[in-house]
């Protein structure tokens, strides 16, 4: 490598600021080969030519569209290369990449919207899919109630995957095992048999739609159902003293699994 005087090229460090690229970089691609410097000073330092300059600028252009380095070393030392070829290959690469991070960032927005609103449907959906008397205010209400909880984080993101379709299977669900439950109170099934646990583990896979439910949630939760007049008011609706019933054999069934339903916390 000739030696020159620093009037005679660009030293590393100016070449860093002048393209936008670590020292770092630099000194590796001369250590493969892919862009040494031409020159160096009699104390050893690199200098850079014109036409090493020229040559980076096209390893910078080329790594910004994404080739690697040996594709780079490739089209710029091989004379048989197909550069047009390499340059459409690459685009057809970032024009998949593209399209999808165009649908992560269309994930993201409804990851947002769920997490902001609960339920990604119209009101007219909502009607269809939960019936006449679902008040479509009512997912507001519970993200003003439980948007700070974890279980509403596990309700907005499964929320998001759902279209109308398959918040119709999630009501499907919901209205089967309401029906089930009837008719179990009506055929005299008692607490703590295996019927009735039966149901409660039906209960707990339906919730699992909405976030994982523990068996000391489902204690809460069906306390709640009796406790709370608007949940009692539609187990009762299904059955006259459904929700007191219902209470009991989830209290049941978890004394079964070694749990005092007097304690029993959200956890």
């Amino acid at each position: 490598m000739p030696d020159a005087t620093d009037a005679d090229g660009l030293t590393v460090g100016q070449i860093s600021a002048r393209l936008g690229v670590t020292v770092r970089a630099l000194h590796h691609w001369d250590e493969i080969g892919l862009a040494r410097p031409s020159l160096r000073t009699a104390s050893g330092y690199r200098l850079y030519t014109a036409g090493d300059l020229e040559r980076l600028h096209r390893i910078v252009v080329y790594r910004e569209l994404g080739l690697g380095l040996d594709r780079i070393r490739a089209v710029l030392d091989d004379s048989t290369a197909d550069v047009p070829a390499a340059l459409r290959a690459q685009r057809s690469q970032i024009a998949e990449r593209v399209a999808h991070l165009r649908q992560l960032s269309a994930g993201l927005d409804r990851m947002i919207e769920a997490h902001e609103r609960g339920l990604l449907l119209t009101v007219e959906q909502q009607a269809a899919v939960f019936g006449p008397r679902w008040d479509p205010d009512w997912p507001a209400q519970a993200r003003r109630r439980y948007g700070n909880t974890t279980q509403w984080l596990q309700y907005a993101e499964g929320s998001a995957a759902r279209g109308p379709e398959e918040w119709q299977a999630v009501a499907d669900a919901v209205s089967e095992l309401d029906r089930a439950l009837g008719d179990a109170m009506d055929a005299g099934v008692t607490p703590g048999s295996p019927e009735a646990d039966r149901l409660v583990e039906r209960h707990r896979d339906v919730f699992a739609s909405y976030f994982p439910l523990t068996r000391q949630m489902q204690v809460c939760l069906g306390r709640r159902f009796e406790a709370d007049p608007e949940f009692a008011a539609h187990y009762d609706g299904i059955r006259t003293g459904l929700a007191t019933w219902f209470r009991r054999i989830v209290d049941a069934s978890a004394r079964a699994h070694g749990i005092d339903p007097d304690t029993a916390t959200w956890e």
